[in-house]
């Protein structure tokens, strides 16, 4: 078997969808496919030796769409720039089409009022509600606004066929019609004892509220592209290559297993692989959630689209293209997007039902009260409200209406919506499951202790913190950092320093105010001669809350030690308990080390951590929080698909996130 994905054009709903669906799934050779409507793509299986992707393309075509195949690099691209200006034309086009058709619309629902209404309103001119007035005003709306309509329905026609585009023309075009031959032959309904109205704002208003439904539509698919362009973003655009001895910049798409790839300091990793020669720091928190940059040395794996924070090194390439990190997550997400709630199966079975029920419904109504009343007049009005009852509006305007209203409300108060699926099953949440950097933590290293020896008496403190920041102040180092911005934070003012040296993975040190300043890891104190022994119990202690415990020498002699970690934010344990009682199980699930994780969940009162998980198993994490099953008494189980279990049900899972390592397992 073969996979495939192919881009779709020409689809107005999710009926259409479906017919994709089905004209595929009829092609000999074809296992599996599935139709993403937001997307606009097919995601095919197919046995080559039975059929290939053009006999795919070819049914496509014959049933009334475009399809052309995406190749594998492409995979990563989203949405390209022809796309995008395509999306964009359509935007501006159905953009216009609302304005004339709300407009017009307005001016026929006033006119209509009286009829509607059965009462005299003055403030009303009698001329609004002329025949052929309305007739002049709707027939653009009909057949320009509403062209779209006719085209699909057409489409479907010719494929034996039909879509909710078939119904909003046959009810738009039941009422129009129905109204130019009230306005054509007005003495025909009076003679028949009936009043001769027209139903010219009906026809109007449910074209203008559709294509507005549809207006709605075509900016959230933009959204959804431009999510996945994001993505795509984080990647480097160039590699340096060492090639013959000397270094070639070349496009990502040229990097090949095996190449020897240069990175200097501040720039991305291009592609995956393993480090040959030099030392740094890398920023991984991209990837992996940690919000401290991990030293690399030969040997170690580095990876695409992480930032390198200090050091110059050389890597081999091991994974490039498809086959990188990135790229994986980028895939997992096009799947979670294209894969179908259980709801939108369900809408996929009811349109295919659904137009032609209504339309038989119609017909029967026709006979009925023909047979019944015997009077061709009635029979036909009494039809057209079928089918113009029936004429989805609510499909069309309520459901993007709310879901526009509701994200925007969410929105205001900093809460991101991904659709209507998300609100629909909200309430049903048992689970929510947290992030840990950047969600419960701040993400970034902040200074949580500074102990000293001396204590804190005769401004010892501040006069250690203006010696370590005034050293860390020339370092690039994401921890430098965090010492300066305590040392702000406390309004401490720096000093000049000369002779600033930076060991690599050791430590800095430089000479301030005539003191030698050294500031580093336990292992270099070790190197230094420098005893450790007053503040040892007090390095231990932090480095078990999860820390990174940091020393700071003067002159030969420790004087203190810093606690760096990942702060956790203000409201994050006000956060945990109130969602705790809602009766919600609250977990974190994160890819930083264990012991920091657990540390961090026991400050905020969370009792279930998943620690050290790798971004291509977060999702694979949800995945099995979701199938636990909860028995009689209500404790959690991973359920054994082999097993009976009387009334399963499974788990209802909330996912929390803010990084990019977090978005297969959001999708």
């Amino acid at each position: 078997m073969e996979n495939a994905t192919l881009k779709l054009r020409g689809m107005s709903c999710a009926s259409c969808a479906r017919s994709i669906e089905d004209a595929i799934s009829s092609v000999p050779g074809v296992n599996e496919c599935s139709v993403n409507f937001g997307a606009e793509r097919a995601t095919v299986d197919y046995d080559p030796r039975k059929t290939d992707l053009q006999a795919i393309k070819d049914a496509v075509d014959a049933a009334g769409y475009s399809a052309y195949p995406l190749q594998k690099q492409n995979l990563m691209a989203g949405e390209d720039d022809e796309e995008k200006r395509d999306r964009q034309k359509e935007s501006r086009n159905l953009l216009r089409k609302v304005t004339i058709g709300g407009i017009i619309s307005t001016v026929l629902a006033i006119g209509s009022l009286p009829m509607m209404t059965g009462l005299h309103l003055p403030f009303i001119p009698t001329w609004l509600h002329n025949p052929w007035l309305q007739l002049v005003l709707t027939t653009p709306v009909q057949f320009w606004c509403g062209r779209s309509f006719y085209v699909n329905t057409w489409k479907a026609f010719k494929r034996h066929a039909a879509t909710m585009d078939t119904l909003i023309a046959s009810g738009t075009s039941a009422a129009y019609f129905y109204s130019l031959f009230v306005t054509l032959f007005p003495n025909f309904f009076i003679s028949q004892g009936l009043i001769p109205d027209v139903y010219y704002e009906t026809a109007a208003i449910v074209i203008t509220l559709i294509l507005l439904g549809r207006l709605f539509e075509n900016r959230a698919k933009g959204q959804t592209s431009e999510a996945i362009r994001n993505l795509i973003g984080l990647q480097a655009k160039t590699a340096r290559l060492i090639r013959n001895g000397r270094e070639i910049d070349v496009p990502i798409e040229e990097v090949e297993i095996g190449d020897v790839v240069l990175v200097r300091p501040g720039e991305k990793i291009p592609v995956d692989g393993e480090v040959v020669n030099g030392t740094s720091t890398v920023d991984e928190a991209m990837v992996t959630g940690e919000s401290i940059p991990v030293k690399k040395q030969p040997g170690d794996e580095v990876i695409g689209a992480t930032i390198n924070k200090t050091g110059s090194f050389k890597f081999r390439a091991t994974r490039v293209g498809k086959d990188t990190v990135l790229a994986q997550i980028v895939q997992l997400v096009q799947q979670a997007q294209g894969s179908k709630a259980p709801i939108q199966r369900l809408a996929d079975q009811v349109t295919g039902w659904f137009v032609p029920a209504t339309i038989a419904i119609a017909i029967l109504t026709f006979i009925i009260w023909y047979n019944i009343m015997g009077n061709v007049t009635l029979a036909l009005t009494t039809t057209v409200g079928v089918l113009i009852i029936a004429c989805p509006c609510a499909l069309g305007l309520a459901t993007p209406t709310s879901v526009m209203v509701s994200t925007g409300k969410g929105a205001e108060n900093g809460i991101l919506i991904k659709g209507a699926e998300s609100l629909e099953i909200a309430h049903k949440i048992q689970t929510i499951v947290l992030d840990k950097t950047g969600t419960i933590t701040q993400g970034k290293p902040t200074v949580t202790d500074f102990l000293t020896v001396d204590g804190t008496l005769n401004s010892n403190e501040i006069k250690l913190i203006q010696l370590a920041a005034s050293v860390e102040r020339n370092s690039e180092h994401p921890l430098a950092e965090a010492v300066v911005r305590y040392a702000q934070s406390q309004e401490v003012p720096l000093a000049d320093v000369r002779n600033f040296e930076a060991v690599a993975g050791s430590g800095v040190q430089g000479i301030v105010s005539n003191h030698l300043v050294q500031i580093g890891t336990q292992h270099w104190m070790e190197e230094l001669s420098i005893n450790t022994q007053a503040l040892q119990q007090d390095k231990e202690r932090l480095e078990y809350l999860g820390k990174t415990a940091v020393w700071l020498a003067v002159d030969g002699e420790i004087k203190g030690v810093m606690g760096i970690s990942d702060a956790i934010k203000p409201t994050s344990t006000q956060a945990v308990k109130a969602l705790q009682k809602l009766g919600l199980e609250v977990v974190m699930l994160t890819g930083d080390n264990r012991r920091t994780a657990e540390s961090i969940a026991r400050e905020v009162g969370i009792k279930r951590v998943l620690a050290e998980v790798r971004p291509d198993r977060k999702a694979v994490a949800i995945k099995l929080l979701q199938a636990e099953q909860y028995n009689s008494r209500g404790a959690g189980a991973i359920a054994n698909p082999k097993s009976k279990i009387q009334n399963p049900k499974s788990k209802i899972v909330a996912m929390v996130g803010d990084g990019i390592n977090d978005a297969p397992a959001l999708a």
